[in-house]
């Protein structure tokens, strides 16, 4: 399976390749002879029934993973000869959303910030929760939000990083109508910036310029 977004990049962008991925689970083949390829400012929306390798496939490209073959490019360099500098670059939200549940939404923030290695003041952060809905919230630990309200913790997150790569495993999951306008409306901003998106999701995405892959 070959795959690569239709787009061609008018000057130089970031980019992250994979060639010939297999990935097993057990002995189970979940797929093989996998290939993608995508840009800066273009989004890959990866579908596909449950249990057919969308998450697993995910690690692999984030580098939680190994295939069993084939190998994993950024910006032509394989990830596993440049991790720490291709971590840097990098935002994954899986379906576990990382938040530490005893403490507040402010100070996942502040731990978030820097782990990314940004600089933002406690009002900075604030204001970035408080974008989000968060107003009131934000000295409340985590364990005591709703499960939309961490999902908005993690748009916070998003808004503030200054990865390039963003991989995001089904994000619109207990998401209202308006988060979820809220949340396309922050990865079109992203791409607008020559980001790059990978993300499953089973709700169809209405932004322009999004590539499909069907596992």
């Amino acid at each position: 399976m070959t795959f690569s977004t239709s787009l061609t990049p008018k000057t130089p962008v970031s980019n992250l390749e994979a060639r010939a991925l297999t990935c097993l689970r057990g002995e189970r083949v979940l797929f093989s002879n996998l290939s993608l390829q995508i840009f800066g400012g273009e989004c890959l929306h990866i579908r596909g029934q449950n249990g057919v390798g969308k998450t697993s496939l995910l690690r692999l490209l984030t580098g939680l993973s190994s295939p069993e073959t084939g190998e994993i490019l950024w910006n032509g360099q394989d990830i596993k000869s440049q991790s720490e500098q291709f971590h840097r670059q990098l935002l994954f939200a899986g379906h576990r959303d990382a938040l530490k549940e005893d403490l507040t939404a402010l100070e996942n923030m502040q731990i978030f910030a820097a782990i990314d290695g940004v600089v933002l003041s406690e009002k900075e952060l604030l204001t970035t929760l408080w974008h989000f809905g968060l107003r009131g919230r934000e000295d409340l630990p985590v364990g005591c939000l709703s499960a939309g309200q961490k999902k908005r913790v993690l748009m916070a997150r998003m808004l503030s990083s200054q990865a390039q790569l963003w991989i995001l495993d089904e994000p619109f999951n207990a998401l209202d109508t308006d988060a979820v306008a809220e949340l396309q409306d922050l990865i079109q901003q992203h791409l607008n910036n020559q980001g790059l998106v990978i993300m499953t999701s089973h709700q169809a995405l209405s932004m322009p310029h999004v590539q499909v892959l069907d596992l």
